[in-house]
Formats: structure tokens, sequence, C-alpha cells
């Protein structure tokens, strides 16, 4: 495998913003911050689940993945890591062509309300993101469709998992990872019911909605002191509070079985709160974001606007997540010839240069940078759009439209990319609208999307691409724009279930010659981000993958 290289660190505390800071951050410039680490992120944090939707695409893994644990993380360089303070994972025989997994929690773990941690949590793990139960709504379905039973006592340590014939899904270690194990108990109180086992398995349509409503939406943030009842820990810090000013508040978990956190506290600051009065103060001593979030820039090449602090986002590695416009496919872009249309007026070369840094574009829609085949792949897509092609644009449309384009606020980079695309389409009569959003989606009559891979705002993506390739398969709730196409859909799930290098080479080919074709998405380039730790901590690593540089938080230690 292609090594990724872990970003330089930052160095933080001198890092200065330019007048024009996004206004809404700088009208909480004058908010006191708590004590503790200060970590400033993109993350959206509306919620303690990072699996329903707005978990997933506002980043919370960044800052719960010392929280909610589970059996693996993702380590630095987007990798899975087999977590031993949770329990293990192993393979055990099953049947032919059946993967069989057998989970043992560590008799240690223990939520920080004193429930223990048990194989109640796998089950609702598993039915929450199955697909397979209704009223649930997950991020996608990868991997947990393919599980056909849990098999579990209510209350037991232990569970056997077996994944259905023929569908032993390859990035199988990432299950029940770090961010899924909601405690299942608190759900089960909600609900009204002992546990949630017996109503998954005997599938009570009452029972199980209310257990669904409460994953979906009862772990969401609210400013003010969290009930450690309903939002308890199985990690090294817990949740202690959401301030009036945005930030989220963990302090050391005294129920946690591993070794102590570094730390006694850490205080997220996530996009829309006070951290950009954090950064300005030169107070933070840890970041990860997406380059410009807090800055006014237009761009690397534009010497009057780029930031003049910080390093050059340049020299850090990028990632396995990837800048992309994602197009509705119903209303005016409904028709893929219109969305290549308008492709064809989308400067590419520009907007990497200027906003992904000097990055060359990105031609590819299921695997980012770092993984194996790409630097094979890259060049052999998207030369059709490689440059504007104006007459092309207008001659495929012949009318004039209106696209509005969906982007997460506060993002002054990506605000800046819509404007960079909305003058070089205006030529051919394309008048495009900025769209600031709480989340991305389409619900707001928005055509497109600017989105990191995952249909993420925040930190994205991971070594392996499975996860975030459900984006492309019908039907999935990754598939935000509802995208349909059975050939495509296939060729992913084959994707998803096999190891022989060949064929998962020729079926990602088929899936990009099938992609760049109708042109759901159009990749854009390799997302910079800015991430490290200033030079008074230790042990701030920074990480690649959705979980970001917090994947460690417990080891950071200011001496």
């Amino acid at each position: 495998m292609t090594r990724i290289r872990s970003a330089r660190r930052v160095g933080v505390l001198t890092i200065a913003l330019i007048t024009g800071m996004i206004a809404v951050l700088t009208a909480c410039s004058g908010a006191q911050e708590p004590d503790g680490i200060d970590y400033v992120t993109d993350a959206t944090l509306s919620t303690y689940n990072p699996a329903t939707v707005a978990g997933s695409s506002g980043g919370a893994l960044m800052a719960f993945t010392r929280t909610l644990t589970g059996f693996s993380y993702l380590g630095p360089d987007g990798r899975v890591v087999p977590d031993p303070d949770v329990g293990t994972a192993t393979v055990v025989p099953g049947d032919a062509g059946r993967l069989v997994v057998r989970y043992d929690v560590n008799p240690a773990a223990t939520f920080s309300d004193g429930s223990a941690l048990d194989c109640d949590d796998l089950v609702l793990t598993w039915a929450a993101n199955s697909g397979r139960f209704p009223g649930f709504a997950p991020a996608t379905t990868a991997g947990y469709r393919d599980i056909d039973t849990v098999d579990c006592t209510d209350g037991q340590r232990s569970a056997t998992v077996t994944f259905a014939a023929d569908r032993p899904y390859r990035d199988w270690p990432a299950l029940f990872g770090a961010g899924t194990l909601m405690p299942a108990h608190v759900a089960a109180r909600a609900a009204g019911v002992g546990s949630v086992v017996g109503p998954i398995r005997a599938r009570s349509a009452g029972t199980l909605g209310a257990i669904a409503r409460f994953w979906n939406t009862g772990w969401d943030l609210k400013a003010g002191s969290v009930d450690e009842k309903s939002f308890p820990s199985a990690g090294p810090y817990r949740l202690t509070s959401v301030t009036r000013d945005g930030a989220v508040e963990l302090e050391a978990n005294p129920r946690w079985w591993g070794e102590a956190p570094q730390e006694s506290a850490v205080t997220v600051w996530p996009r829309g709160s006070a951290g950009s009065s954090v950064l300005g103060g030169n107070d933070a001593e840890v970041i990860d974001v997406a380059t410009g979030t807090y800055e006014t820039t237009g761009g690397a090449s534009d010497s009057t606007t780029t930031p003049t602090a910080g390093p050059p986002p340049a020299q850090q590695d990028p990632g396995p997540a990837v800048d992309q416009l994602v197009f509705a496919t119903s209303g005016v872009f409904a028709d893929p010839a219109t969305r290549r249309a308008v492709a064809a007026c989308v400067p590419r070369n520009r907007l990497a240069a200027d906003f992904g840094y000097g990055a060359d574009p990105w031609n590819l829609h299921l695997i980012g940078p770092g993984d194996v085949a790409a630097a094979e792949l890259n060049g052999q897509y998207g030369s059709d759009f490689a440059r504007v092609d104006i007459p092309r644009a207008r001659g495929a449309l012949g009318r004039e439209i209106t696209v509005r384009i969906g982007f997460v606020e506060p993002d002054a980079r990506r605000a800046a990319m819509i404007a960079a695309i909305a003058e070089s389409c205006s030529a051919a009569g394309v008048r495009v609208e900025a769209v600031p959003q709480a989340r991305p989606t389409f619900d707001a009559g928005t055509d497109a999307l600017i989105v990191t891979t995952g249909s993420s705002s925040a930190a994205s993506g991971a070594l392996d691409p499975t996860r975030d390739s459900y984006a492309y398969v019908a039907g999935d709730p990754a598939d935000i724009d509802r995208f349909v196409d059975p050939q495509v859909s296939a060729a992913i799930n084959r994707l998803a279930v096999s190891d022989d290098e060949e064929l998962r080479l020729n079926l990602v080919r088929s899936v990009e010659n099938a992609l760049w074709t109708k042109l759901p998405a159009l990749p854009l380039f390799a997302t910079p981000r800015t991430r490290g730790g200033s030079s008074e901590m230790t042990a701030v690593v920074p990480g690649v993958a959705r979980s970001g540089t917090g994947w460690n938080m417990d080891r950071w230690n200011r001496p």
C-alpha cells in the first residue's frame, strides 16, 4: 500500500486571522473560553450520534471518537486499528461462503452512568445501520446491510455476527467501531422497555418505532449541561456540556477502565461556535479544519488575500477526502446532458490551483489520494472536463438556467469557490447562486452541493473507500442525490466483498466510466486541511480520516 505521511504539525498558536473574518464567528469574539485543551474543528456538532445523517456529514467523530469507543478506530493514516480496551473481534468458522465474527466485550467495559457495555449495544447498532428495520435514519447502510444476524442474549458480553452468504464485507473490522456503539440501555428506557434486543428480534412495530425515533434524534445536542443518564460515555472522556457560545466540553471519565487521559478536559470548538475568537486570540492548542474555513481567502494564486500565517497548505498531506460538486438528479439536473454541460463551464484547473492550494484536479469518484490504485487511474479520467469549454457548455444547454449551489456555512473557501464557478459559467448562460446551509442537503431546493467525500462538511474518508463508495448505490442513505444506475450499484456491491485486486481494478474502471458519463458528481481536488498541535503540545498526531486529529485525543498532553 502507498504510505500516507502524517501532516506536519501546525504552529497553531501563531495562526493569525486576517480581517474580513466571517461575521457570524466574530460576533462571538468576546466569549469566555472554558478551561482545558482548546481544539478548533470544522465539525458541525448538532448530535452526539455520529452514525446519523447529521452526525456523519457534520463530522461528529472528530469530537467523540474517544468518548464513544468501539471495537476499532481509524488511526492517523485512516487505517482501521483494533481497540482491545473495548474488546476483541475474532473471525470464527462458519458455513461456506459466510463470514462469521465473534465479538467479546471487555468485562471491565462500563458506560459512565454505570451501565455495562454489552451485546445489546451491538444489536442496536446493527438494527439502526442495516436498513433492515423501518424508522431508523442512518448515514449509510454500508457493511451492516450485509449482516444476516447478530446472536445476542440480553445483557451478555459477547455476540456472534453472521454475514449473508457470499457477502463477506471486506471492511468488516470498521463495523461496530468508534462512534457506532450508542448506549442501547438509554434507547430502551426512552422506548419504555427493559432491552432493545427483544423488540428488534420480534420486529415489534410500535416499540421498534420508538427506539428508532430516539436513535435518530434523542441524542441531539442543545446548549446547557448534559444529563449523563441520557448521554453516557464509553471512553476516556465524557460529554459534560454544550456552552452558550457553541463549544462542546469533554472531561475525563472517572469510570474509564483503560489508561487515564493525559489531560483532564478538552473543549471542542465546532463550526459556527466562537472558534474563530479562539484562533484569533492564539488560544488554540489543536486545530483540524479544511483550510480556508475560518479565513477570507481568494485562493493561493491571489497574493493579496492568501492567509499570511501558518504553514502553506500545499505542504500538508490531504488525506483520502476529495472536494466535489454533487448534482441533484432531479429538477434542472434531471438530464445527465445538463450536468455535463454545466461541468464544462466549471473551472476545475483554476479551482484546484486556487482553492486546492496548487493541487492537481482529482478525477476519481470512488478512491482518493493515498489509495494504491490512485496513481495509475487518476490520469485516465476527467480529460473532457480538464479545462473550461464555454462554447460546448452553451451549445449543449441551448438556454439560460439558474443553478443553486449549497454549502455549509461558515466556509469562506467554499463560498469563494462558488463565486469562481459563477464567474466562469455566466458566459455559458448559467446563473449560479450560493445557498448557505446548516448541513448539506437537497431538501432546501438546491441543485448542487459542494461537499467532501462522504457528503461531509468536515473531516471525512478512510484509507479503505468502501463505506464512502455507497454514495453511488441506489437507495442507500449516502446516495443523497438519489442517483440510480443498476450497473454501478451492482459493481460497488461486488467491490465491497472482493479482495481480488485485478477484479477490483476492473470494477473501479467500469464504475468510473459510468459515473463520468452520467456525472452525478464532479470531483474537483483533494480537500486541503490544516491540522496539528501548537509547539507546547505533545502527542498530537494529525489524522487524515473522518475521525480527524481527535483520534488519540486522550494522549494529548500540555506539559
